[in-house]
């Protein structure tokens, strides 16, 4: 730390959202502002040579890798350094993925009540952060809650438009298995065929694709 301050690097590939988290390390005078970083990437090199304490770190990336595969190099080299992990979707599953790599707190941008600098204040306190609040998001008649981890699974696949007997190689069922949970998905939701489904699940963010990460085979 410099004159007591707490360095924080922020990484986002979006001006606005990146412009954001540099304010609010700005508005706390217990924080000073290290860099600001346009990919992960950048910020994996960055860390080499530049001392920092804190990161607030996006998860999706639009070129190299993602913000997961840079916290787990980040965290592996430099195990010191506490991070933010954020998004603007409701993919709950990157909670878990967050934890395995030792990102000490987890926050959804668009959803839930508590501030990024609070969260920030906690996670600079030794505590760790991870609330899901994205189990009351809304998919047509259905919350996020109420659908289970194999249709979330199927739900993932149909939002990149991989047909019936795709989804079922890549999950490793049958393709009755698949044409099942896409019913009850049906049933849940209240739309009327497959197409309507994964528009709206893509438009709501309540699943992503592995493959609109910028570069999944480096997780």
């Amino acid at each position: 730390m410099e004159d007591g301050k707490i360095r924080v690097l922020v990484v986002d590939d979006h001006l606005i959202t990146r412009s954001f988290f540099e304010g609010t390390v700005r508005s706390s005078s217990g924080y000073a502002l290290a860099a600001s970083l346009a990919s992960a990437q950048e910020a994996v090199v960055w860390c080499r040579t530049h001392s920092v304490d804190l990161i607030i770190l996006d998860v999706l990336m639009k070129s190299g890798i993602d913000g997961l595969a840079a916290a787990r190099i980040i965290k592996r080299e430099h195990p010191e350094v506490r991070i933010i992990l954020t998004t603007s979707t409701a993919e709950a599953r990157w909670l878990e993925e967050a934890r395995e790599i030792g990102a000490e707190a987890f926050w959804f941008k668009n959803y839930g009540d508590t501030p990024l600098l609070e969260i920030m204040d906690r996670t600079m306190a030794g505590e760790r952060n991870y609330v899901d609040v994205t189990a009351d998001i809304r998919l047509g008649q259905a919350t996020r809650g109420e659908l289970t981890e194999r249709e979330m699974d199927v739900l993932r696949e149909l939002i990149s438009c991989a047909p019936n007997e795709q989804i079922a190689e890549h999950l490793g069922v049958s393709l009755n298995t698949v044409k099942t949970h896409i019913r009850h998905l049906l049933e849940k939701t209240g739309f009327t065929d497959r197409l309507e489904l994964a528009i709206n699940a893509s438009k709501t963010g309540i699943v992503v694709s592995d493959r609109e990460l910028a570069n999944p085979e480096t997780r």
